[in-house]
């Protein structure tokens, strides 16, 4: 079974430190295959930074990583979230280049997440039908503690845009993708959306 860990970074200050975090992570990361390294654009701080990994679902493999990925000099701070793939991506699907890529966090009532997948998927054919855009991967993440207390699953969602006015156009409501979307906001309790570019690989 693949598995994917999504490493969320703080940076020293300065853009080089992305450049250098780029140059590091392939040492660091050991057999994990690096899918993505994100440096912000709306919404993060200068200093925040993205890397999604998988690989075989061994845990200590998978420790190891994030914490080697912790270890490198301009990381400042690490939160791993442990994800599952829903419909996408595959297990050799890849962010396709250029453009911006929107990462946004759903937090859904737990018991809709099976629904909230299946209108996702749904919509998707109208969607990147219909706009310059790409869904590379929807995954569950681990439920803690307060997600079991609360009822709550949280969803990445990662969709590349061919610029920021793609992603405008898209929230046209008349879209066939924008009534299911409207359907499944009514399952979804908040979400958080921000728009990176991928540096590597």
């Amino acid at each position: 079974m693949t598995a994917y860990d999504y490493l969320f970074l703080t940076l020293v200050r300065g853009r080089p430190a992305h450049a250098r975090l780029t140059e590091a992570l392939p040492g660091a990361i050991g057999g994990r295959d690096l899918v993505g390294q994100f440096a912000p654009q709306l919404g993060w701080a200068s200093t925040e930074a993205a890397v999604l990994l998988r690989g075989p679902d061994d845990e200590p493999a998978r420790a190891a990583a994030a914490e080697a990925v912790a270890g490198l000099a301009d990381v400042v701070t690490l939160r791993r979230e442990r994800l599952t793939p829903t419909l996408r991506p595959g297990t050799a699907d890849r962010p396709p280049p250029g453009g911006i890529f929107v990462h946004n966090w759903f937090h859904v009532d737990a018991e809709a997440t099976e629904e909230f997948v299946r209108l996702s998927g749904e919509a998707w054919v109208d969607f990147e039908g219909r706009f310059a855009t790409t869904i590379f991967g929807l995954f569950t993440a681990d439920r803690g503690a307060e997600d079991q207390a609360q009822g709550v699953q949280r969803l990445l969602l990662i969709t590349r845009y061919a610029d920021h006015g793609v992603w405008e156009a898209s929230r046209d409501p008349s879209s066939a993708a924008m009534r299911i979307f409207a359907r499944r906001h009514e399952l979804t309790r908040h979400t958080r959306a921000c728009s990176t570019l991928l540096r590597a690989p």
